[in-house]
């Protein structure tokens, strides 16, 4: 061959593989999410059968996110040494083996336990989900990417809401804990199965490895594990760029945990709805949030593709996303409830938008670090799942009503906007800065 000739591989046709890959992700974010939101449905019925008051309710919803946010960061270390195929799938067994397992709880200590193993469990997924993404898609489809496994939470709860809903009614909370567990766990196995490396995956050919190198993908984050300093951590906690985006993820999270723990009580409780109904209605919002998604991905995309900065292509459809969102507030203003669903939806659909904040994860976040990295992004986010459940808890003990949490959510959905704004400035990856032979030898502080 001379010099001026094609290589081979560059003539033949591409695989595909990534959109098996992002297919597996789907599906394993709808049932990561569904597992979440099994107690927030059988909520209502199961404070009366294990005798809960609302502040105990709160504490037990609550409870996955102890586990689920404390274990970010040693679960991006994981993500890093040992991979997301081995960690993640382990993690999507046992969250579906111990969420099958709250079907036989009797009382709240058992109750809570549970729920913060699955959390324990879950810990790794998201942060595995952008490390994936990161090196199976180019830069230029990682944001519909994210968007397609981000919006599978939402497409997942508007789905099988109702059924879940209907199970409820008509064989009791056990079922529900049991179906979705027994689901997860047969997936595990296909996961185990099918995902890969990219440079490891038997149906990956050279031309997809290439057009997704030359993209942005990194196809070989995994070759070389790295040792996760305390020097890197202290980057990555410092750094304004990521501090904009931590303190926003901790705002469009409130929203979230909102409506997978309180907003079926809310509906049930407030609006005097039967469960059957709740299932119905509260799946709306979701298909909205589902939509939002979707569109947000193409939207930043498509900028992306027309020439617009990576910062204008990932920050508009989110600080729309946030403005909107905050709008949530305005359900304190009216009792009809075709309104109130209407301006849930809107709001979740926001929601949805703006939940392309994952792929700032893999754009901005040394590539060797994207496991620690979405570990801490996902750290911070969480902690509204724990202030979440107990905040709305204690307002609704004390004022027997939900408009406080609802003020609440809104304005600091508000300052989630803000600090894309204000704080959040270039979108450009982080690059560690190097070590001298001295410093590597010397270096003996590491997680």
């Amino acid at each position: 061959m001379t010099g001026q000739e094609t290589p081979i591989h560059t003539l033949t046709k591409k695989t595909n593989v990534r959109y098996l890959i992002l297919a597996i992700l789907f599906i394993t974010t709808v049932i990561n999410y569904l597992d979440r939101s099994t107690l927030g449905i059988a909520a209502p019925v199961m404070k009366k059968d294990l005798v809960l008051d609302a502040v105990t309710l709160g504490f037990a919803l609550s409870a996955f996110n102890w586990a689920y946010t404390f274990l970010q960061i040693p679960g991006g270390w994981l993500l890093d040494r040992f991979g997301a195929r081995v960690v993640y799938g382990a993690g999507l067994f046992l969250w579906s083996l111990f969420t099958f397992f709250q079907g036989y709880v009797g009382g709240f200590i058992t109750l809570f336990a549970l729920r913060f193993v699955v959390g324990l469990a879950e810990a790794p997924s998201f942060p595995a989900n952008s490390r994936i993404t990161t090196m199976w898609f180019p830069q230029h489809e990682r944001g519909s990417a994210v968007a397609i496994y981000n919006s599978a939470q939402y497409f997942g709860l508007a789905i099988f809401t109702p059924v879940l809903a209907w199970l409820l009614q008509n064989y009791g909370w056990h079922s529900i804990f049991y179906y979705t567990g027994a689901a997860g766990i047969l997936l595990s196995f296909f996961w185990f199965k099918i995902v890969r490396d990219p440079k490891n995956h038997p149906g990956v050919n050279q031309a997809e490895l290439d057009y997704i190198k030359q993209g942005g993908g990194l196809t070989d984050v995994g070759d070389k594990p790295k040792k996760v300093k305390w020097s890197h951590v202290r980057l990555l906690l410092t750094n304004r760029q990521m501090i904009g985006i931590y303190i926003a993820q901790f705002a469009l999270n409130t929203i979230v945990w909102f409506f997978l723990t309180w907003f079926p009580t809310y509906l049930a409780q407030d609006k005097g709805m039967s469960m059957l109904k709740v299932g119905f209605i509260a799946s709306i919002p979701y298909i909205a949030a589902f939509a939002g998604g979707i569109v947000g991905g193409y939207v930043s995309d498509l900028l992306l593709k027309s020439g617009k900065s990576l910062a204008v292509a990932r920050k508009t459809p989110i600080i729309t996303g946030f403005l909107l969102s905050s709008t949530i507030i305005l359900a304190n203003y009216t009792s009809s409830i075709a309104a109130i669903i209407v301006i849930m939806s809107v709001a979740f659909f926001a929601k949805g938008l703006a939940g392309l904040t994952w792929t700032l994860v893999g754009d901005m976040s040394p590539k060797e670090l994207i496991g620690i990295s979405g570990g801490i992004f996902n750290t911070f986010g969480n902690l509204a799942g724990i202030v979440i459940p107990i905040l709305v808890g204690y307002i609704l003990a004390t004022t027997h009503s939900f408009s406080g949490a609802l003020l609440f959510i809104g304005v600091i959905l508000f300052i989630g906007a803000l600090s894309y704004i204000f704080i959040v400035n270039k979108v450009e990856r982080i690059e560690l800065p190097e070590e001298s032979a001295a410093e590597q030898n010397n270096s003996t502080i590491a997680i």
